[in-house]
């Protein structure tokens, strides 16, 4: 029986000729079954079996990525647009202390998971674990040297899990299904236009004022001062196809860079990272029940509030309106902390990185004689 290729004779131009439709075929299907985050599953899932069959990457043109971390910061700023800053003010002292121990917690597990396998990185597992960045962690691994194939499988399993336990809850407590936020499709031309150029300049204007992370930051910061300029805030729109190609470039980033090695090691580790997936869940639902103390609301409207991601998942519970601000608010302050810190985190688990390097260098050296 002959053997296959290793690399079959497929140029790149006919790979993405296959990749772009299917996945968009595979976006929408997911989405119509009520998946959360569809268009970047079905980016990964495609891109990943592409590269993965035909033994080849299938990086991204760089600019085309910038365009897409663009839009990622353009969809971060917009949920910071008509926010009732009045319930936001109030929420200000357990939001940002229970986003900092979420931060904590996710930098924690990662640290676990990374001194337990070796072949994980400090990098790699910080920000496979940190909670509520599964668009923005994979981006912002490239920046640490950590293996981004590894977060985005990390972060989407995880995103994965809460997301499907929300809508079970919720249904629980409501007593009927609940479907996820959908953004309108239909865009006003100007605010759409505007938002495209954020999302194209926001990365160039980030990087020229030096922002942290400037491919998300420069349009993060923009989009909402944007805002500022219409009477109805609600008029400022990302256009639907333009939101679902950012995703799915997203996806296709994250899932072209797949390869066996890395398949394989994620399988090894997968009962591992399953493992801290669920010490972080658990230990956010323990800190739902501090929030649920100290500003007095049930304990599932602060589990709620501090759900480690499933973001629009969340803001569609909370729209149902059996629930109090305090979710909305407490989801957008950790959104904002997040952020803001994310910015430093390259610097951040470099350093720590590097300290716990040196730890294990002191503890295996041999004492003199």
């Amino acid at each position: 029986m002959p053997h296959l290729p290793r690399r079959f004779p497929l140029a790149d131009a006919a790979r993405w000729a296959v990749v772009v439709p299917v996945s968009v075929a595979v976006g929408y299907v997911l989405r119509k079954a009520g998946i959360h985050a569809a268009w970047i599953v079905a980016g990964i899932l495609v891109a990943g079996c592409m590269a993965l069959v035909t033994h080849r990457e299938m990086p991204l043109n760089k600019e085309v990525e910038r365009a897409a971390r663009g839009v990622i910061g353009v969809l971060a700023g917009l949920s910071l647009v008509g926010i009732d800053w009045g319930s936001l003010f109030h929420y200000v002292v357990p939001g940002i202390a229970l986003s900092l121990l979420t931060v904590a917690i996710g930098m924690g597990a990662g640290v676990l998971l990374s001194r337990r396998e070796p072949e994980i990185s400090t990098q790699t597992g910080i920000l496979g674990m940190m909670p509520g960045g599964s668009s923005t962690m994979p981006v912002m691994a490239r920046e640490t040297g950590a293996d981004y194939r590894l977060v985005a499988l990390s972060q989407y399993l995880r995103l994965l899990i809460v997301s499907l336990t929300l809508p079970v809850i919720g249904g629980l407590t409501f007593g009927r299904p609940l479907e996820t936020s959908a953004q309108s499709a239909h865009a006003s031309v100007v605010p759409a236009v505007m938002l495209v150029v954020i999302a194209l300049a926001g990365p160039y204007i980030g990087k020229f004022f030096r922002l942290p992370a400037p491919h998300i930051f420069g349009p993060l910061i923009i989009t909402p001062l944007t805002a500022l300029a219409f009477d109805d805030p609600a008029q400022l729109v990302l256009p639907e196809p333009l939101r679902f190609t950012a995703l799915l470039l997203i996806g296709w980033m994250c899932g072209g860079g797949l390869s066996m090695p890395s398949l394989k090691l994620f399988a090894k580790q997968l009962p591992l990272i399953l493992s801290s997936i669920v010490f972080t869940i658990a230990a956010c639902a323990g800190s739902a029940w501090l929030l649920m103390h100290w500003v007095d609301v049930s304990y599932f409207e602060a589990y709620l509030a501090t759900s480690p991601g499933g973001l629009e998942t969340v803001l569609a519970l909370a729209s149902e309106g059996a629930v109090g601000p305090v979710v909305v608010s407490v989801q957008i302050l950790r959104l904002i902390t997040l952020l803001v810190i994310a910015g430093y985190l390259p610097q951040l688990i470099n350093a720590l990185a590097r300290r716990l390097h040196r730890g294990e260098d002191d503890g295996s050296a041999e004492p003199s004689t």
